[in-house]
């Protein structure tokens, strides 16, 4: 097996890191082009109408860290017909989950402006674009399980490769469909269902040595009855977890609500330093989640401890290296976000908890892709279980006790809590694997 290096780590990490990049950007050309309509109703259309797809899409997310895990250990085994068979399993789920979303339009659309009301004109643009992106989900979807793919066999070039040819795609049909033709909030619909399908397309282009023979060789596990149930049972936990976790931040967010304008615009503009940190240190995770996976296949446990320590260490350099920065540039940055004098006096008051929370969430978020690579699931599960009813705990004391501050603390702990949950579990996990 290829020893772990200091070198692959970074060649897995390093694309992703650039690839994550270029998320922010795509969002702020959607807003500039509809921004040059010259009204306010097509930038809010577009803005809920991705929140509203955002939160549908967000459901299935478990399937590119389940195909990750299984393709990894399938690899790592050195068994190339279960791995071709994780993609086909995890493709078959994305493009049924989409065409489900598209029938289901209308109760779905209807349900989210329910939900989130809007003004009769933003509600009346914002179906304009969903009914026309909405066709993009099936190939969203399967996106997951080709990016899940891509990252077990450390081809995560190729994610920048499709991540830079989607959004540069989206941007260049964005500026002609409103710019040049005048189609409006059409127009950035379109563009994106255009750069989704060819996005796929190019996906399966990248993963096409999986087909031909490779998918000959496979076609008959794709059914078979243990593996489809360990695949349920991952995608399941994973889902599991996830809702809770999306839980507590919303939680943070309506309980932000109630601290005033101020306080929650302020909230906000941190956020974004999380948001910045998440995609900073995304790579190192997905490097632990390829390598773990592998070691897992492969039944090496000296691999095994390396795949562990050499991306939490490039992790926890990182989370340093953001913390420091933060703390020098805070301030700069609350600025380059907000023009509010009072926003920015009120975010800094809170500065000092954004500096600390890269250090404080590290191994949180090295640890889900050190149990997402070796597929204990049902562990990350557990934990997050009772990393929430902690937080819980901790948030109905803090809260009226300090205020904002309370609420950054608790949010901290719950990070804190699981890393050494997830920590404190590892080393009897890593002695059950089947590693020797």
């Amino acid at each position: 097996m290829t020893p772990v290096t200091h070198r692959r780590v970074l060649h897995i990490a390093a694309p992703i890191v650039l690839s994550n990049a270029t998320v922010p950007l795509l969002g702020a050309v959607d807003t500039g082009v509809v921004g040059q309509m010259g009204a306010a109703a097509p930038i809010g259309a577009v803005g809920i109408s991705a929140i509203v797809l955002a939160t549908f899409y967000w459901i299935f997310g478990f399937l590119r860290m389940g195909t990750s895990g299984l393709a990894a250990q399938a690899h790592g085994a050195g068994d190339a017909p279960e791995r071709t068979a994780v993609l086909m399993r995890a493709l078959m789920i994305g493009f049924a989950a989409g065409a489900t979303l598209v029938l289901a339009q209308g109760a779905l659309f209807w349900a989210a402006f329910r939900v989130a009301p809007a003004s009769p004109e933003v509600e009346a643009l914002a179906r304009q674009y969903l009914s026309l992106r909405i066709w993009g989900a099936p190939a969203t979807i399967a996106l997951y399980a080709v990016t899940g793919w891509l990252i077990a066999l450390e081809r995560t070039r190729g994610v920048l490769v499709l991540q830079l040819w989607m959004n540069g795609l989206n941007i260049l049909l964005d500026l002609w469909f409103v710019l040049g033709l005048g189609w409006g909030v059409r127009g950035v619909a379109g563009a994106t269902l255009i750069a989704e399908w060819s996005g796929l397309a190019l996906g399966l282009w990248l993963c096409r040595d999986a087909f031909g023979p490779a998918l000959a060789a496979a076609r008959a596990r794709l059914f078979d009855s243990t593996a489809l149930r360990r695949m349920a049972s991952v995608n399941g936990d994973i889902m599991v977890r996830s809702i809770l976790l999306q839980g507590a931040f919303t939680t943070f967010l309506f309980l932000g609500a109630g601290q005033g304008d101020v306080t929650l615009a302020a909230n906000q503009v941190l956020l974004q330093f999380l948001e910045i940190t998440a995609y900073a240190l995304d790579g190192f995770a997905f490097a632990a989640e390829t390598l773990v996976g592998q070691a897992v296949g492969a039944r090496s446990r000296s691999v095994l401890r390396q795949s562990v320590r050499l991306p939490f260490l490039w992790g926890l350099a990182g989370a340093a290296l953001m913390a420091a920065g933060f703390a020098l540039a805070g301030g700069a940055i609350i600025d380059l976000m907000t023009t509010s004098p009072e926003v920015r006096a009120e975010a800094r008051a809170f500065l000092p908890w954004m500096i600390a929370a890269p250090l404080i969430g590290t191994a949180s978020w090295m640890y889900d892709g050190i149990y997402i690579g070796a597929t204990a699931t049902r562990e990350m599960r557990n934990a997050m279980i009772l990393c929430v009813a902690i937080y819980a705990a901790i948030l109905a004391v803090l809260l009226p006790l300090w205020g904002n501050h309370g609420l950054w603390a608790s949010l901290m702990v719950l990070n804190a809590v699981r890393g050494l949950t997830l920590g404190w579990r590892w080393p009897r996990l890593e002695a059950r694997l089947a590693v020797v």
